[in-house]
């Protein structure tokens, strides 16, 4: 039985920051005689040590990691146990990286964007400013040469990834004031990490970090005028429309936030054939589930900030968008200027980008400008 919510838990350990069918996973290799074993009549038992960056049961993302573990265990027979640490029961929310690539844990779950200090390519496997939607991105990954990239990526730390959810697309963020212009964001002291914090700097606001668990108070007290987190249920969860009166779409900063399972090399190359097989498909399992939630919990709360009093719900103009993507731009660029990887990655990222957006010009979103559902 899942533990009540608790706000208090809820903002503990925050980091910085804001499908169920395999993505195919890699044919096994021919079967040698002294492999055999490793597949059939193998007994052994593995207990495993999963560090996250999300706090002891932070809904959907803590819940997830949790599914996740038990999947492994059911597939498994219970010859594979995963034991889920929150951030800052085990380690830091920030050091899970290190800690997985250390091997003191054999997995763990964040987003690839908290690790931009030492990998700042891998900004583009979680989600960049103006870059791909949840199914977009996933398509990349599966089908477009994104997850070679990511591994390749991680192959250097001694990891593996794996796709391990998405939020889809978030909201723009709370404001204490509107924003009718480009001017108006002059000044404008915003909680906004990562490239979309670079892009709000170039129109002339202030980037501010917060820990998720500070964003609140920050807001009460005035210490920044507007925040961004997720979406509509996260932020009911953390009371941000009791204190905000503005609540602007679309979160053109982050339109799918991937997230990531990342497993110590060493640790996965010494289960047998069947385990690596069983966690990489739970993993495709959670990426699948994590989304579908987000989606299911968003649509639900939204209604409720809807029935909230003094909230108004706000589109950004199309003069602000195109003038915020004109900047996203520029600091992407600098992004991709900032090693050789870094390049590649977005050369691969942009082609894909571009030519799926020719596709979902003709039919999505020609379906949603047309039809009145």
């Amino acid at each position: 039985m899942s533990k009540p919510f608790n706000r208090k838990k809820f903002f503990k350990g925050l980091a910085l920051g804001t499908l169920a069918l395999p993505f195919g996973i890699r044919a096994l290799q021919p079967v040698r005689a002294q492999t055999t074993e490793k597949i059939i009549g193998n007994d052994k038992k593995y207990k495993w040590k999963m560090v996250t960056t999300w706090p002891p049961n932070f809904p959907i993302l803590g819940e997830g990691c949790v599914k996740f573990a038990d999947w492994v265990r059911e597939m498994s027979g219970g010859r594979l146990d995963i034991h889920v640490y929150g951030g800052g029961e085990l380690v830091p929310p920030l050091e899970v990286f290190d800690t997985v690539r250390s091997g003191a844990a054999q997995i763990g779950h964040g987003a690839s964007y908290y690790w931009a200090g030492k990998l700042p390519s891998a900004q583009f496997f979680a989600s960049i400013p103006f870059g791909m939607n949840a199914q977009q991105l996933n398509a990349w990954l599966m089908s477009g040469g994104g997850l070679e990239l990511w591994e390749e990526l991680y192959a250097d730390y001694g990891l593996i990834p794996i796709p391990g959810g998405n939020t889809g697309v978030q909201m723009g963020g709370w404001f204490n004031r509107e924003i009718n212009s480009v001017d108006d964001l002059k000044g404008l002291k915003m909680r906004m990490p990562g490239v979309g914090g670079k892009v709000l700097e170039r129109a002339g606001g202030s980037p501010v970090l917060l820990a998720g668990g500070e964003i609140y108070t920050g807001l009460e007290r005035g210490i920044i005028d507007a925040a961004e987190w997720i979406g509509p249920y996260h932020d009911y969860k953390m009371g941000f429309y009791q204190i905000a009166k503005y609540y602007y779409t679309p979160g053109w900063h982050e339109l799918g936030t991937e997230l990531e399972i990342m497993i110590n090399q060493k640790a996965f190359e010494e289960l047998p054939n069947d385990l690596q097989a069983i966690v990489k498909t739970a993993g495709y399992r959670m990426n699948h589930w994590v989304l579908s939630e987000f989606e299911a919990k968003n649509s639900e709360y939204l209604t409720k900030i809807k029935e909230a009093e003094d909230v108004e719900i706000r589109r950004f103009n199309d003069d602000i968008l195109q003038t915020l993507r004109a900047y996203a731009n520029e600091a992407i660029e600098d992004l991709a200027q900032s090693d050789p990887f870094a390049r590649k990655t977005y050369e691969s990222f942009n082609l894909f980008r571009q030519n799926i957006s020719d596709w979902s010009s003709i039919s999505e979103k020609v379906y949603y400008r047309d039809i009145e559902l």
